[in-house]
């Protein structure tokens, strides 16, 4: 079953900015593309990585505002409300998370153990 309906996908799809994806994906291609960055990442603890990772992907490819400059959308390390644990990040609106950023290390199990 699909997450969302073709036509309502379709019309979300039509609505992007073409060449503002074309540049966010330029963005990201020459920097997680690139061999000696996923080579030191792979190397990298999670904890080591976690800060340059919300600011390469989500401030200077995706444009959000890091915590703590003005007006910010993103921070770190954000305290869940229903069980007092925290998150790596949190992108927010009128200061509450509407999406939780929790990352993991590259030898991290994933579903039925993948990596």
């Amino acid at each position: 079953m699909a997450l969302f309906q073709a036509s309502v996908l379709n019309k979300y799809l039509k609505a992007q900015d073409e060449k503002y994806i074309a540049n966010g994906y330029k963005k990201f291609s020459a920097y997680f593309h690139n061999p000696v960055i996923q080579e030191n990442i792979r190397k990298s603890k999670e904890e080591q990585f976690q800060a340059t990772f919300l600011h390469e992907l989500f401030v200077n490819i995706l444009g959000y505002t890091l915590n703590p400059n003005p007006d910010y959308n993103l921070t770190t390390e954000f305290k869940n409300e229903k069980n007092n644990r925290k998150a790596d990040g949190a992108i927010l609106k009128n200061g509450s998370a509407t999406g939780v950023i929790e990352l993991k290390g590259t030898n991290t199990k994933g579903p039925g153990g993948h990596t």
